[in-house]
Parts: C-alpha cells; sequence; structure tokens
C-alpha cells in the first residue's frame, strides 16, 4: 500500500443517460427516481457506490487488499469471518480473546480496513443481527457521496414493447403475444458532488494514494462494465477534483460547488445531448491554495 492520503478534497461527477432509466424506484413501480416538487431526476448515492464497487471487483478480482465487503449475493458474515480467522479465534471465543488484549476491537478493524477497499473508501457497518457476537464494528469512511441530480427537470416515458416469446402451449396455439413496458428518460444529464476527508484516512482507514487514484478511475469507468437493457447508454462525462493544500481544508466544500457552473445552451430548447450543455468553472471563485483537476 502506498502511502496515506495529506490532502482533503471535494470533487463534482458529470455524467449522462440516454433512453434509459439510470436508478429506479421500487416504490413507485421502477419508475426514474425523481423529486415530486421539482421534477428533476435523482439517483442516490446507494446506486453510484454499488457502480464502484462493482468496478473495482471487475478489475482486481479479489486482489489482497481490494476486496469487496457489500457484495450482491454474498453473506456479510463471511466477511466478517476473514477478520475472526485471522486472530485465530471464531464467535464464540472472541469474549474470552477481548479479556485478555483489550485491543481486539482495533484489530479487527484495521483487519477490515485493510483488506476490503470499499470499507477502507465508504466505511460500513458491521454490526449483524444473525449471530450477536459476530461484530466488526463500525468505520465511517473518508470519501462520501450525495445523491445525483439532474441539470433539469426530468420526464419519464412509458415505452410499450412487443414479447416475441410466449410462455404456454395454448398461447403458441393462440397464436398470441405478449406485451410489456419500460419506463425510459429520453436525455438527461446528472450532477453529483462527494467529499473525501484525509483527516478520516488517517485516523481511521487508512485510505492511500493508490486507493485514491482507483477510486478516480472506477468513478470515470463505472458505466463501462454496467451496461444492461435499462441502462444501455450511461457515461461519466466529467470528473472535477479540488485538491485542497492541507489535511483539514483551505475553504467550505460547498464555495467550490458553486464555483461549478453546469447550464443549458441558450439556443437548446430540449436537451438531447452532453453537447447541449456548457460547464463553466469560475475560478476567481476558489482560492489559490485549491488546486482544480479534470480528469475527463
Amino acid at each position: 500500500m502506498s502511502e496515506i492520503i495529506k490532502n482533503r478534497y471535494e470533487f463534482v461527477v458529470l455524467f449522462d443517460v440516454e433512453n434509459g432509466n439510470p436508478n429506479g424506484d421500487p416504490d413507485a413501480g421502477n419508475l426514474p427516481r425523481i423529486d415530486p416538487e421539482s421534477g428533476y431526476g435523482i439517483v442516490t448515492d446507494v446506486c453510484l457506490k454499488r457502480k464502484i464497487r462493482n468496478y473495482v471487483q471487475t478489475v482486481k478480482e479479489d486482489e489482497d487488499g481490494y476486496k469487496i465487503y457489500i457484495k450482491e449475493e454474498v453473506p456479510l458474515n463471511r466477511s466478517d469471518n476473514l477478520a475472526y480467522q485471522f486472530l485465530k479465534t471464531d464467535d464464540k471465543g472472541i469474549k474470552e480473546l477481548k479479556k485478555k488484549d483489550p485491543d481486539v476491537d482495533v484489530k479487527i478493524r484495521d483487519y477490515m480496513c485493510q483488506n476490503f477497499f470499499d470499507i477502507r473508501t465508504f466505511g460500513a457497518v458491521m454490526t449483524t443481527f444473525v449471530k450477536a457476537s459476530l461484530n466488526c464494528g463500525q468505520v465511517r469512511g473518508p470519501v462520501q457521496l450525495g445523491f445525483a441530480r439532474s441539470i433539469d427537470p426530468i420526464i419519464s416515458q412509458e415505452v410499450t414493447i412487443t414479447r416475441v416469446a410466449i410462455t404456454t402451449e395454448q398461447d403458441a396455439e393462440n397464436k398470441k403475444t405478449e406485451m410489456g413496458r419500460k419506463n425510459i428518460i429520453p436525455y438527461a444529464l446528472y450532477r453529483v458532488e462527494g467529499y473525501i476527508s484525509a483527516n478520516l484516512a488517517r485516523k481511521v482507514t487508512g485510505f492511500s494514494e493508490e486507493d485514491l487514484e482507483l477510486l478516480w478511475e472506477a468513478i470515470i469507468n463505472m458505466f463501462e462494465h454496467d451496461h444492461s437493457a435499462a441502462r444501455g447508454k450511461m457515461a461519466v462525462r466529467e470528473l472535477i477534483v479540488f485538491k485542497h493544500s492541507k489535511e483539514l481544508g483551505d475553504c467550505p466544500a460547498y464555495k467550490l460547488f458553486d464555483a461549478v457552473e453546469v447550464k443549458r445552451k441558450e439556443n437548446v430548447m430540449y436537451s438531447r445531448k452532453y453537447a447541449d450543455y456548457t460547464v463553466t468553472i469560475h475560478e476567481d471563485l476558489i482560492p489559490d491554495t485549491v488546486e482544480i483537476m479534470r480528469k475527463i
């Protein structure tokens, strides 16, 4: 592992979707998530973290130090047990071990941070209720994301499709076809803002410079290996990074976010591509001690 990061970061990610559903809402028939008051589209932080985890899992393939804790269809207890195996104990013997060594909880936490990229990055609640004594603690991660929000209000369209495949022999005899529906957004550009705390990285998880570079790579490519019928054309268009000169930062995060302006061009009535927008960084609003990096 490389050295732990020493600078605070904030970042802005711009990504778009064309004729797809970036994040369906299970409470609304899987319609694209929307703010009902304003009509702006929403993509949750959990959805985006899933894409980042999936990318890291794909390129690292459980390489030492880069395991993924929260996986689809993999019990959390299976990963928790790795820490207990490292200490050569189990959920029954951990109580006796704690009596002999008061630093056991810290050792368990450190093991999980060192071996799981997503714990080291986003943190995790590693307390489960399946076995009350199987407890790896809670970790607050240095990297946090907000909800993504579309630049303009979105209009979801319901498209009717014909299902050529039929289910039963009776349907075949009757030459019966079936209909289906899918909900899409013709086009939308989304913006999400994120934070990276060097202070938490140093004190808790050990998030390193190498981890940081992998995070940028994962953000830029998080949709490249996630294409599906619902998310056929999604792409990260730009990653704007603000690097502070010190661990605790040089200015409030909101000032940096306010300096990034994304607007639809005046001559465009209905946006249908990324070129319909302009992205402006007002550098006069940013302290000289903050470095600006545009990754795409």
